[in-house]
């Protein structure tokens, strides 16, 4: 059974439907690995063991009369403590919403319950979602599977961190500016950031509206494909026989590639030397575009997000982490104006973007340019923090900003990955092409 807390979610799925896995005696082995494991609070901040054994009865049941309700029917997996549980708390790492209960699950949680996923419980994140680092005094900071004085990455910390200390089969997290991706690639998992408005918000603790985003962290692209599907309430896209013959892939040079850390650029290199292997063609651009674009999230981010939460924070400044309370008082120094002379920017930019990498099938990048920072320094260094946090954020919020989905993939060296990057609302073809990148660089 042990065995089990390392397998991918399809694999576990498939395992139920041929008899093979228990529901009921998988969940209860992830419940007893979480309360085993000794970081266990720094990981998880509520696990719902009544709810996931429940819902594990109910898949066995369908199991046994062969009505599953889809490839994932009985497979446990985390929720980032941004998403609503009825009857259980969802502070979203954040003093200022302790004691928040709502009375609803989100939407997504509802669609991937009719898809008989299993909840295990709720796992802890950056303060309101706002930090790349995964850093968090006020409640738990989970370090890296590979760095234990690293952090994990943020804001989906302790959702990487429940599937790569093998508590979690997948884990939910969102990305307004990294946030699924960051963790995941300094945890050595596949994160799918998803495009902006292609999953519900309903009953997500927001950071900004216009960029936020829900996806999973998981062990396989395969895993994430299901994980959209069940989110989505939809149906799993067609990954077989996908493959690089053919291909044509952008390899973009602007900011991204700007001071890259050795290791990230040793693994970069060698997930593109072995994509070419396998048949696809490589070309380097440039994009000015894309240096347009950087300076504004500044604006934008900052301002949706003091906007969003301004009265509740300084109704209670003193209950948040420092370094969080600053970056989001960065928003009082811009204009309504400001916002939207910097949203008309970024859609010129979106523009130009999307016209130079027309011709290409997806574009590459590094997933990040550093490794994951000490967390004892991260403490003690205001000036590290912040220039850990920019460095750590920077390649996927290119994303982000050029309102594009975006998959990040192991390469092999532990916490480096490889970013690919399509068009809007093409998560299928970015799957399909993510499935064949993980054959040839696996």
């Amino acid at each position: 059974m042990q065995a089990w807390l390392k397998m991918t979610a399809a694999d576990l799925g498939r395992g139920i439907a041929a008899g093979q896995i228990d529901p009921v005696a998988l969940c209860q082995t992830y419940l007893d690995a979480i309360d085993a494991h000794p970081l266990r609070d720094r990981i998880y901040a509520r696990v719902t063991a009544d709810r996931a054994l429940a819902e594990a009865r109910a898949a066995a049941d369908r199991a046994k009369a062969g009505h599953r309700l889809s490839a994932l029917d009985g497979v446990p997996i985390s929720w980032k403590d941004l998403f609503d549980t009825a009857g259980v708390a969802t502070e979203a790492g954040s003093k200022l919403l302790e004691g928040r209960i709502p009375d609803a699950d989100a939407a997504v949680l509802v669609n991937a319950t009719a898809a008989g996923l299993v909840c295990l419980g709720k796992t802890h994140m950056s303060e309101l979602a706002f930090s790349g680092l995964g850093h968090n005094p006020s409640t738990a900071t989970p370090p890296s599977v590979n760095d234990a004085d690293g952090v994990a990455g943020g804001s989906s910390s302790g959702a990487a961190a429940s599937v790569a200390f093998g508590l979690a089969a997948a884990g939910i997290g969102s990305d307004t500016g990294g946030s699924v991706r960051i963790p995941a690639v300094w945890n050595d998992l596949v994160g799918l950031k998803t495009t902006s408005g292609r999953l519900s918000l309903e009953g997500v603790v927001p950071l900004a509206l216009r960029f936020d985003t829900i996806g999973p962290l998981c062990r396989s692209v395969e895993d994430a494909g299901l994980l959209l599907a069940a989110l989505e309430g939809n149906k799993p896209a067609d990954l077989q026989h996908a493959t690089l013959e053919g291909r044509r892939f952008a390899v973009l040079r602007t900011v991204a590639m700007d001071g890259v850390g050795d290791q990230p650029a040793a693994a970069f290199k060698s997930a593109i030397e072995r994509i070419q292997s396998a048949g696809a063609a490589i070309e380097y651009i440039d994009v000015p575009e894309v240096s347009d674009a950087m300076p504004l999230s500044a604006c934008l981010y900052t301002s949706e997000a003091y906007g969003l939460w301004q009265d509740v924070i300084e109704a209670n400044p003193e209950a948040m982490f420092s370094e969080i309370l600053e970056r989001f008082r960065l928003g009082k120094g811009f204009s309504g104006p400001d916002y939207v002379a910097a949203w008309a920017k970024l859609e010129v930019a979106r523009m130009g973007y999307d016209q130079a990498v027309a011709g290409y099938d997806a574009v590459l990048l590094p997933t990040a340019p550093i490794v994951p920072p000490n967390l004892e320094r991260l403490t003690r260094d205001h000036d590290y923090y912040i220039a850990q946090n920019l460095l750590a954020l920077r390649n996927t919020r290119i994303g982000n900003l050029l309102g594009v989905c975006a998959l990040t993939l192991p390469t092999g060296l532990p916490s480096c990955g490889v970013m690919m990057m399509c068009p809007p609302e093409m998560e299928e073809q970015l799957l399909r092409l993510g499935i064949a990148v993980e054959e040839a660089i696996s």
